[in-house]
């Protein structure tokens, strides 16, 4: 992969045309731009539909690193950073995975979550850097997260993912983009040009939310971390969560709610534990066991002799 991009070419991209539909943006009245606005953003899961083949191979693969220890990394610069960090950082308290396990880098660090930061997305020798500094394998997975597919910091991070033996897959909004030359899965989301000529905050960044969201749930669902469409591993960190928690307890159990309390109680607050627990009737200790064995699925655990 080019450490470095031609200008030259930024106009060609989908994600830069201007479309004339908008053309009279500035004159148009709020009811009339929120029509436009809802209309075009119509278009995105249209565009999503049609990579479906595309993001189903990335998952497979990235199951696949994840079952051998293997780490989900999302990286990316401006828009494309910040919603791969919100998508890491989520899977925390949803799927109870350590910061170890999904992690996200953007260019330019913390800071450039609130503030943008010049010229933090065309080091090439930063995105490498970084996950140098993860300690990145070849067991990893690396996202890069690119709405035009040329950002120099998200290149030199894949750049060396493949020299590591990594997986990539590269996510994109511009069909036949640099970053999907040379990478493992290619996800290139044409959702076409935006409302606001080059403002990849919108479709695009709309595209990127929508894929990460597959990425990551049904990652998570493969490996195990729910129990029907139920989030029976997520980690109970406030009032709010603990309801939730013994809804689900109830819910899979069709239990009370005081029972549900005793056994969450019991359990340690392992929800997974507990619905064990009030199922097959055992204690706390032989429903880890049981789960353990089960490859930390609920549903096997239930039938483990």
């Amino acid at each position: 992969m080019s450490s470095s991009t031609d200008d030259s070419t930024l106009g060609l991209l989908r994600t830069e045309e201007v479309d004339s539909k908008f053309h009279l943006l500035d004159v148009m009245s709020v009811s009339e731009l929120l029509q436009a606005m809802n209309e075009s953003d119509a278009e995105v899961p249209k565009a999503v539909a049609i990579a479906l083949p595309k993001i189903e191979s990335a998952i497979n693969a990235i199951v696949d690193r994840m079952r051998q220890g293997g780490r989900l990394i999302y990286i990316g610069a401006g828009t494309s950073g910040r919603l791969g960090v919100l998508d890491a950082a989520e899977c925390g308290p949803t799927f109870s995975v350590t910061d170890d396990q999904v992690l996200a880098f953007i260019a330019g660090g913390d800071r450039a979550l609130k503030h943008a930061v010049e010229g933090a997305e065309d080091d090439f020798a930063a995105g490498e850097n970084e996950l140098k500094s993860a300690h990145l394998t070849s067991v990893d997975a690396v996202v890069g997260i690119a709405a035009s597919g040329r950002t120099p910091y998200v290149l030199g991070a894949l750049a060396y993912a493949k020299k590591v033996g990594a997986l990539t897959v590269g996510l994109t909004s511009n069909p036949n983009s640099e970053i999907s030359k040379e990478i493992d899965h290619p996800i290139e989301i044409d959702s076409g040009p935006e409302l606001l000529a080059g403002s990849t905050r919108l479709k695009s960044g709309t595209a990127q939310k929508l894929v990460l969201n597959m990425i990551s749930t049904i990652t998570m669902v493969r490996l195990g971390k729910t129990f029907g469409n139920l989030m029976v591993d997520l980690q109970i960190t406030n009032e709010k969560l603990q309801d939730r928690a013994l809804r689900i307890i109830e819910k899979a159990t069709g239990t009370s709610r005081l029972e549900a309390e005793k056994a969450l109680a019991d359990s340690g607050h392992e929800v997974k534990v507990a619905i064990l627990m009030l199922l097959l009737g055992i204690d706390a200790d032989l429903a880890r066991e049981r789960l353990r064995t089960s490859s930390n699925r609920v549903r096997e655990a239930l039938t483990t002799e």
